[in-house]
């Protein structure tokens, strides 16, 4: 007999014999539930109140005696393990003339080898292990991680000490890095993207804030290997590190690895400073960069709040309403859905750090139509500061925010990466039940709230606007709307010039 035709006729009398059985629970659950427990909309379904409780951060926190402060958050869901260790260096401590020395250090500190270990051996290593590890250093923080399989934690470990206390910083690795950082360079003005945001940062911040000096062709080649020894000596020891850790490992066990770790440190090095926080934002009006292409990228802005100002959670509410939260948000609805005007359009207002972040609403829109979709968004702050907004819309914004808050947990490396960047920034000394209370104090935004917050920070008088794109097509607006660019903003229109992309200098007009 055919074995394969007999499997076929076992495995289709299988499923007709379950199907079968399905249909009689479903006839016989339909029949306890009834027909009218159905509702005949999708509106009409209701759900049960989410009944969810975020981690505890001090369950999971431990100052290290070698150092460092550790959250430690064991996960045996897979064998493996997560270590990544944010430490207090950044951009803010770059020497003068020296610009992208911290990004460089960063950068190498994964890729250029160790004391005992060339950078190729070291990449042999990694390979062998099938461990992956990544180094950088930003703005505000660097950061080293380790992503490896548990049963090979020590030796992953002992790589990581040594990539942390003793980097090779190979002369190869460091010529490589300056050539692409040479060739990226290059490319700056060729994306309006990167020209607004670069533009962006200079009016949100001043040009003479620290995270406006960028990095040049100059400084990038003046820097040496001495330079980067130096800067790593000075910054990188575990007094200035913060560890989250997640994975298939025993707590007190890891705990006594990583202080293991981190113990008798080959330098002392220095206390990070506070992180420089006196940016000046530019005056009212429009600023335009000329760029000829066939549509113009938009920023409305206007000065902003830093995340330990008391109307956070009210801000974050009417920011949803307005721009925030994607389709049900009235400048999304009004610039794409009714006018046809942008793919997208938004508007954001986080908290910043350590200095104020600015509201800003964006989208990018034809030429003829940037004054028209401007005026649009213009409208919707005007009316969300002018008239309350409705029940319904509090409600939806408010329950975004409560129903998604257990994304922000659902994993145990995510679990341990946010409670060490609450520690590292310095929010869980402050308000350690930060996400405890979250929920209650977005539940108590109310509608008078909302309006309040609007009219004390959305005040279009000091409205920057930043508008890249070809700039007499800007101007001329679109026949259909009369609606002129330089009636819109205070302090008339000023002409940004692209900047030379090797120096950061303005170029000649």
């Amino acid at each position: 007999m055919n074995f394969s035709k007999v499997s076929s006729i076992w495995f289709t009398s299988a499923r007709l014999a379950l199907g079968g059985l399905a249909v009689v629970l479903l006839g016989a659950g339909a029949g306890r539930v009834g027909a009218a427990a159905i509702p005949d909309r999708p509106e009409k379904l209701r759900y049960p109140a989410l009944a969810y409780e975020p981690p505890n951060a001090a369950e999971y926190r431990v100052a290290l005696k070698s150092g460092p402060v550790a959250y430690v958050v064991p996960d045996k869901e897979l064998p493996l393990v997560n270590i990544s260790i944010l430490i207090r260096a950044g951009d803010y401590l770059t020497p003068v003339g020296r610009e992208g020395l911290p990004g460089m250090v960063g950068y190498l500190l994964a890729r250029g080898g160790t004391q005992s270990k060339t950078a190729e051996e070291m990449e042999e290593k990694l390979a062998f292990l099938a461990a992956n590890l990544n180094s950088r250093v930003a703005d505000t923080q660097g950061n080293v991680s380790l992503n490896l399989l548990a049963k090979d934690l020590d030796e992953g470990l002992a790589l990581l000490r040594e990539v942390l206390s003793t980097p090779r910083f190979q002369e190869d690795k460091i010529t490589l890095f300056k050539q692409q950082s040479l060739q990226g360079m290059k490319r700056r003005n060729d994306e309006t993207q990167d020209i607004e945001r670069r533009e962006l940062g200079f009016l949100a911040l001043g040009e003479g804030f620290w995270a406006n000096r960028h990095t040049t062709a100059a400084s990038v080649e003046s820097i040496t290997r001495d330079e980067l020894q130096a800067f790593h000596r000075r910054w990188f020891h575990p007094a200035n590190f913060v560890v989250a850790v997640s994975g298939d490992f025993d707590r007190e066990q890891m705990v006594a690895k990583l202080e293991r770790l981190f113990a008798t440190w080959p330098q002392t090095g220095d206390p990070a400073p506070a992180i420089p926080a006196d940016p000046l934002i530019a005056k009212p009006g429009a600023y335009v960069v000329n760029k000829a292409v066939n549509q113009g990228r938009v920023v409305l802005m206007l000065p902003g709040i830093r995340r330990d100002n008391p109307d956070l959670h009210a801000i974050m509410v009417m920011n949803h309403i307005l721009g925030g939260g994607g389709f049900t948000s009235r400048i999304m609805n009004r610039v794409r859905s009714d006018e046809g005007l942008a793919y997208s359009a938004s508007s954001s207002f986080p908290g910043g750090v350590y200095y104020p972040a600015n509201f800003t609403s964006a989208f990018q829109t034809k030429s003829r139509t940037v004054a028209y979709a401007t005026s649009i968004v213009m409208e919707e702050i005007r009316r969300i500061v002018n008239e309350p907004v409705s029940p319904a819309e509090l409600e939806t914004a408010r329950q975004s925010f409560v129903e998604t808050l257990p994304r922000q947990f659902a994993t145990k490396a995510q679990v341990a990466g946010i409670f060490a960047q609450e520690e590292f920034t310095g929010r869980f000394a402050r308000d350690p039940d930060f996400f405890r209370q979250f929920r209650a104090r977005i539940q108590a935004v109310t509608v008078a709230e909302v309006q309040r917050v609007a009219r004390t920070y959305l005040t279009l008088d000091k409205l920057v606007l930043l508008v890249v794109g070809e700039k007499e097509e800007m101007l001329k607006g679109h026949p259909n709307h009369a609606v002129a660019l330089l009636d819109l903003v205070k302090g008339g229109l000023t002409d940004v010039p692209l900047r030379d992309p090797l120096t950061m200098k303005p170029l000649p007009k």
